[in-house]
């Protein structure tokens, strides 16, 4: 019997999981532990480039441990961790750090959008992210790494640099193909139809925990289009809003494109936004129950990061004094 293929893949607790996250990669996830050895982490390390709040960072990444397993994580078929809970994550991050060239990381878009917009706080860690990312990324010798289309960057300078080491010191880091999933909806925000839906622009994002008046107050504001033809039709290009709640209505009820055209056909946006939005909350409503009961069994969560991170030391730990060794550094 072959082996598993060995996936990863983190998201940073820099603010509240939001819809498009759900219905993009996480509620794939479930499916992918049944094929793939998954590890699922908690980027913590990655969130204090920008200045957090301690308490609220804390709380963040609870929720986002209790919210992997309401979407259908089962702990005990793959490995959800904390980052900072594992040290090699910071030491490997290090290494990779003098081995990645000044000119790669100033091409990075993230690098440009971060300093951007927080020009007080441009600092070395901010430049760097992707040497930790590729350090996350290595340390479990996995197979694929799943990212969006704009992610693919975050994978190619992880390969350079894993491509690097390996020229210089032999096959010590297997190389990664990014995964790019074929099911997952990419969300747009609800108040700009050519952005991705995201948590830095709050009104036109949904957010996992959001109350259910909430979330019909946003699909009643949502924008459509200004064609005078209003009608409930999937065009991208000439009806990006429509089509971007078509696409949410579809991934929430399961029906297809053709069959959301006939349903609304003649109804306008006023009776098909209400729609999308009750779609919604009733797509959320377990998954919200389900954290809440998580998260009020503080016993629970803290056995399945602790076990995560156990199980995630042993992979990462076992590669970082690979490299160690390779590097001449004397054996403890």
């Amino acid at each position: 019997m072959n082996e598993k293929k060995t996936m990863l893949s983190g998201i940073q607790p820099s603010g509240e999981l939001h819809l498009g996250t759900y219905l993009g990669p996480l509620r794939h996830w479930p499916n992918m532990i049944e094929e793939y050895d998954c590890y699922f982490f908690m980027a913590d390390l990655h969130t204090i480039t920008v200045r957090q709040d301690p308490a609220a960072l804390r709380r963040r990444v609870l929720t986002q441990v209790a919210q992997y397993i309401a979407c259908g994580l089962d702990p005990e078929k793959c490995t959800i961790f904390i980052q900072s809970h594992v040290p090699a994550h910071a030491q490997l991050g290090w290494v990779l750090d003098c081995y990645a060239m000044f000119g790669e990381l100033s091409r990075m878009t993230q690098f440009k959008d971060k300093a951007s917009k927080h020009k007080d706080n441009i600092n070395a860690g901010l430049f760097t992210y992707p040497a930790l990312m590729a350090a996350d990324i290595l340390l479990y010798q996995p197979d694929l790494v799943p990212v969006g289309d704009d992610q693919k960057q975050h994978v190619e300078i992880c390969r350079d640099i894993a491509e690097r080491f390996n020229g210089i010191y032999g096959e010590v880091f297997r190389i990664p193909e990014p995964y790019i999933a074929k099911v997952g909806a990419r969300i747009m925000s609800l108040n700009d139809p050519s952005s991705k839906m995201s948590k830095s622009s709050p009104d036109g994002c949904l957010f996992l925990m959001e109350k259910p008046e909430d979330i019909m107050r946003k699909f009643k504001r949502a924008v459509t289009d200004s064609d005078t033809e209003r009608c409930v039709r999937y065009a991208p290009q000439e009806k990006p809003g429509v089509s971007n709640l078509i696409q949410i209505y579809a991934a929430a009820t399961g029906k297809s494109y053709d069959e959301i055209e006939r349903e609304f056909d003649g109804q306008g946006y006023g009776k098909f936004k209400p729609a999308v939005g009750e779609a919604v909350v009733e797509t959320l409503r377990p998954i919200q129950a389900e954290t809440e009961r998580l998260l009020a069994d503080k016993a629970y969560l803290e056995s399945v990061y602790r076990a995560g991170a156990e199980k995630a030391s042993y992979t990462a730990e076992k590669t970082l004094r690979k490299v160690y060794k390779k590097l001449g550094f004397v054996a403890k």
